[in-house]
């Protein structure tokens, strides 16, 4: 069944909609909705199969191969095209207005989006209060193999467009799920303790004892990364089976979270690979 083209010729209930959502957590919450600009998150959204709501674009400006490809080809509910200046509202893209947006469908805030195997690797961001660093640490999820990412606590907005444009959206390529504390998930991990005889919950801080290349990462993990400022909170210090810390000579004491996450990341890749030789 082909979309529903509709016409939107000023600031209607349907652009305003659209507008809330990218603006407004509580109701892009309210909606299970939201925005999405750029053309590599869209390719991202497309081909990790999600649900696409709308397509917004503007006839007033030829449109490419690409996007033509997009629009003739799409399953989403509707396509609303806008004047030139509306679509010039709604992009963040400031040296020139995006072909395309979409409005895309949340992802099930469910663990069982994550794969359980033998080498899991699962990354929890507790309370996250940048944009680009959640952005960035989803980025390096997505090129180390990640199977998961979860967001615990109160935490910048996963499905906020800042979010997704510093994630370049791998967001759509790594199961990303959000839940109010470390409470959901002490079941959760109980669980892959007892499929997983090896697992380990590996804390991140820089107070640990062991340096990261001195903890055994070839085991299945849960790497626990905490607040930019106050680090891994008590409870989450208090269910780890170790802690591991990056070396560090200058005279600053911390790296920026999502570059320690990045670095840890790195070297787990680095040790499984040389197992699996």
């Amino acid at each position: 069944m082909k979309p529903k083209v509709i016409k939107v010729k000023n600031e209607n209930n349907d652009f305003q909609r659209v507008e809330v959502i990218k603006r407004n957590r509580e109701k892009r919450n309210k909606y299970q909705e939201f925005f999405v600009e750029g053309v590599k998150p869209i390719n991202f959204a497309l081909e990790y199969n999600w649900k696409i709501r709308s397509f917004l674009y503007t006839k007033e400006r030829p449109l490419s191969g690409w996007a033509k490809e997009i629009l003739e080809n799409s399953t989403a509910e509707s396509h609303f095209e806008l004047p030139l200046k509306l679509m010039e509202k709604l992009s963040d893209k400031e040296e020139e207005t995006s072909e395309l947006i979409a409005v895309v469908k949340m992802g099930k805030n469910d663990l069982s989006r994550i794969k359980i195997k033998k080498d899991l690797l699962v990354v929890v961001f507790d309370r996250p209060s940048s944009h680009g660093n959640l952005g960035a640490l989803i980025r390096s999820c997505e090129a180390l193999k990640v199977d998961g990412l979860i967001i615990t606590g109160h935490a910048v907005d996963l499905y906020d467009p800042r979010t997704i444009r510093a994630s370049m959206g791998t967001l759509f390529a790594v199961p990303t799920l959000r839940f109010p504390s470390h409470h959901q998930l002490i079941p959760w991990f109980q669980r892959l303790k007892a499929e997983l005889p090896a697992f380990q919950i590996i804390g991140s801080t820089a107070k640990a004892g062991h340096l990261v290349e001195e903890v055994d990462f070839t085991r299945p993990t849960a790497l626990l990364i905490g607040n930019e400022t106050f680090g891994l909170s008590n409870s989450y210090r208090e269910i780890c089976d170790n802690f591991c810390r990056i070396p560090m000579y200058g005279k600053i004491t911390s790296f920026n979270v999502a570059c320690a996450g990045s670095i840890i990341l790195y070297e787990i890749d680095r040790q499984r690979r040389i197992c699996h030789r």
